[in-house]
């Protein structure tokens, strides 16, 4: 009877120091992961920002050509090679090769979202190439 008291009392003693010991490192768990939360959230939130949206992006004319343009259906505008254009959330740009504005150059409506995803080092600049070709500035 002596040998099942003392087994009983080391099992006692054993379940409840294993018990302290996944206690802490449950504590410690939740402390690290607290800890990375609290670093990680800022970078999360600040990577969704768009550091362009309120100044606009600089879109650079560097197709060697003089092109006319219309902004959002607005009037018919010359754009001069190596000038730079500002193009807000809200703008749609036209580019065209006459001064009529009825050849188009592009073959697509630029965007703002078009620009941005072409911005790789987010400085927001863009250029257009010969050909219609987007590139970062």
């Amino acid at each position: 009877m002596t040998n099942g008291n003392v087994n009983m009392k080391e099992n006692t003693v054993f379940l409840s120091t294993w018990f302290i010991v996944k206690r802490i490192q449950f504590q410690g768990m939740v402390s690290a992961l607290m800890l990375i939360a609290l670093i990680l959230f800022p970078l999360w939130v600040s990577a969704d920002e768009d550091p362009c949206r309120e100044m606009g992006i600089y879109i650079g004319n560097q197709t060697m050509l003089e092109v006319w343009y219309t902004r959002n259906g607005g009037p018919c505008s010359l754009w001069a090679h190596g000038r730079l254009l500002t193009v807000k959330p809200e703008d749609t740009l036209i580019i065209y090769r006459d001064m009529i504005c009825k050849t188009e150059y592009c073959p697509m409506k630029l965007t703002y979202d078009i620009f941005k995803s072409f911005d790789a080092n987010q400085n927001c600049r863009v250029r257009i190439l010969p050909h219609c070709t987007l590139s970062d500035m």
